[in-house]
């Protein structure tokens, strides 16, 4: 009776082994943490650039914005800016040098001959002002109008300065100079020889300043009291002379009066 009892007992404790054998056994694997990598966020658009803006409100372009509008060019530019990577140079002449421009004149100019000088005046990519400093290494540079509407560049400490043949001007100031579009104020029309030819007149020699003989020096003091003698001298001759006359006077008087007497 005890060894049946003692047996029940170690039977009982085997299967509870095995039971929690087999479900530690069984049990499914705890789940792996995943570590998950963030996507990076895409680079920002470049901002939309508005040329007919800009120009009409950064300073006296708009005759200059008048010929872009006026010849469709404002449509290549726009898109040279915000529809490819190399971007977009522009050199914007004042107002006051298309007054002044007479010889050649832009009226007599073809629609074809005027689209060609407005897209002359910009680079097909963009430059900062320190790029100019390579590109005057590199010779003629080819602008938007095609391969014969080239423009010289120097870099004269920080100046930079341009040369069409016809025009010879510079970089006054910065108007907005941030990738992909610059824009660069200059003094002159750019005026391409592809358009006026190679018969380039002479600049005239800038006018010779003025002969300015100086002063002559005013008489000092003593000058003027050495010379205050010299100039009485006539008053005293004179004042010699009436004496001498009014002696001769009184002789005459006296003979004609003696002469009386005697007869």
């Amino acid at each position: 009776m005890q060894f049946s009892r003692n047996f029940m007992i170690i039977c009982s404790a085997l299967l509870l082994c095995s039971s929690l054998t087999y479900g530690q056994t069984a049990s499914p694997p705890a789940p792996v943490a995943m570590t998950t990598t963030p996507t990076p966020a895409p680079a920002p658009a470049p901002e939309y650039v508005n040329l007919t803006y800009l120009l009409s409100v950064a300073g006296p372009f708009h005759t200059f914005l008048n010929y872009l509008e006026s010849t469709k060019v404002i449509d290549t530019f726009q898109s040279q800016a915000n529809n490819t990577e190399q971007g977009i140079t522009i050199f914007v002449p004042k107002d006051d040098s298309f007054k002044g421009l007479k010889k050649p004149s832009l009226s007599n100019l073809s629609d074809d001959q005027l689209k060609s000088l407005i897209l002359f005046h910009a680079l097909p990519k963009y430059y900062a002002l320190a790029d100019f400093n390579d590109l005057s290494t590199k010779g003629p540079i080819t602008t938007l109008a095609g391969g014969q509407y080239t423009l010289n560049f120097t870099d004269d400490s920080g100046t930079v300065h341009l040369d069409s043949g016809w025009s010879k001007t510079k970089v006054s100031s910065a108007v907005h100079s941030t990738d992909p579009v610059a824009i660069y104020q200059v003094n002159k029309v750019l005026l391409p020889e592809a358009i006026f030819g190679t018969d380039i007149p002479p600049t005239p020699a800038p006018s010779p300043a003025p002969d300015i003989s100086p002063a002559a020096d005013s008489p000092s003091a003593d000058s003027k009291e050495g010379g205050s003698p010299s100039k009485a001298l006539p008053s005293d001759s004179a004042s010699h002379r009436v004496m001498k006359l009014s002696i001769w006077s009184h002789l005459v008087l006296a003979v004609l009066g003696g002469l009386v007497l005697l007869f």
